[in-house]
């Protein structure tokens, strides 16, 4: 038997029929699927230190269970001492089962273990269906070991649907379990 992750089955048995239901959907093929999760991480003062990329690498990978590569500057900015082709942060996306596995442990691990956590923002749609979510530290995440951490960084989740709309993208990923906050 092959393994299936809990979200995908969630997906299945329960999203489906409910995002049909709410959006009058005609076909299952025309209900928004979570395509893809990127996990961006900018490292500010890699220009100074080199070795601040490689630790970014490192723990974007433990996060992920999948290798994060390094990215690098596409021009220089002088005020910021920056030179073309220096490494500024790290990056992974994650798809199919890597993608459920993260969703889950992020929503039932990791952001419960965020301080005063009152739900995610609703302002970060992008308007064509996407949602990009800012984490300001990334020691919420077990895998990331406290000891071993030389300095906080934030970074950049983006989930990537095939939804049309913000609607219908909230939509999905509040079915998924991404707890948003209450509009007032």
């Amino acid at each position: 038997m092959e393994y299936t992750p809990r979200l995908f089955k969630k997906y299945k048995e329960e999203v489906i029929p409910a995002m049909m239901e709410k959006f009058n959907y005609r076909s299952v093929m025309e209900v928004p699927v979570l395509v893809k999760i990127a996990l961006n991480q900018g490292v500010g003062r890699a220009t100074q230190d080199k070795k601040l990329v490689q630790n970014a690498v490192e723990e974007l990978t433990s996060i992920a269970g999948q290798r994060a590569v390094a990215t690098y500057a596409k021009k220089a900015i002088s005020n910021f001492k920056l030179r073309e082709g220096m490494p500024i942060g790290a990056r992974v996306t994650l798809r199919s089962t890597r993608m459920y596995e993260f969703l889950d442990r992020l929503v039932s691990v990791a952001l419960p273990r965020v301080r005063d956590f009152r739900g995610i923002s609703n302002k970060g749609f992008d308007g064509r269906g996407n949602y990009t979510l800012g984490i300001t530290e990334q020691i919420i995440f077990p895998e990331i070991d406290i000891d071993r951490v030389d300095s906080i960084n934030g970074m950049n989740i983006t989930f990537v649907t095939t939804a049309k709309t913000d609607e219908e993208a909230k939509e999905l990923l509040r079915l998924l379990g991404l707890p948003f906050q209450k509009v007032k």
